[in-house]
């Protein structure tokens, strides 16, 4: 079975355990988690989503492109290193997200952060390796483990967009907490990233 088709498949599963999705489904392109090859590199996805944190996407961008010209193209960590610390700040990073990206390339550059068992580790194994990084938290793994390795069963409850989506879909007026939106996810389960996709869908757009 297809990638393309499978995901038709959950998505048909998604409206008949909860119908109230009907609608974004509808007006929404087919969620597209895992089902083309990442762009960049493990690493370098990290360090983009390091340069994301708490800025606006254009000042994101433009950091991250300034980096890609730095590096000539080569956003590895072997080079991040040999650049350093005042050569990185120079492209426009704050000094905690120029020691958080050391650190990822020291990290990996020793090996102690191992991109290559990925594929044999579990979500919560993933989760742990990469919050050992300086500037790397549960929230930010959560975002690599669905856009970047294409996990289908991610269920990113601390969200404030997925809390949102969930709260239009459904029309509820009070505040859904995390604690309950966990509940809820249960009767999604091998497919929640789906689900918070969907819910990213209607806040987003």
């Amino acid at each position: 079975m297809s990638k393309e088709l499978q995901m038709k498949q959950i998505i048909k599963q998604l409206l008949k355990t909860d119908p109230a999705f009907k609608a974004v489904v509808k007006d929404s392109p087919l969620c597209d988690i895992g089902l083309s090859k990442p762009k960049y590199s493990h690493f370098e996805t990290l360090t983009h989503s390091i340069i994301s944190q708490m800025i606006a996407t254009k000042a994101a961008a433009t950091i991250s492109n300034r980096l890609i010209t730095t590096c000539n193209n080569k956003v590895e960590a072997k080079v991040i290193l040999k650049l350093g610390h005042k050569k990185l700040q120079a492209v426009g990073l704050s000094n905690a997200k120029t020691s958080a990206i050391l650190d990822l390339a020291d990290l990996t550059q020793s090996n102690a952060l191992s991109f290559d068992r990925f594929s044999k580790l579990s979500n919560a194994e993933i989760e742990k390796e990469l919050i050992q990084v300086k500037g790397i938290g549960s929230w930010t793994a959560q975002m690599f483990l669905i856009f970047h390795l294409g996990r289908l069963d991610i269920w990113p409850i601390l969200d404030l967009g997925v809390r949102r989506g969930w709260m239009r879909i459904h029309k509820l007026r009070s505040e859904i907490t995390p604690e309950k939106l966990a509940t809820q996810g249960h009767k999604f389960a091998g497919y929640e990233s789906v689900v918070a996709w969907y819910c990213w869908r209607v806040v987003d757009g």
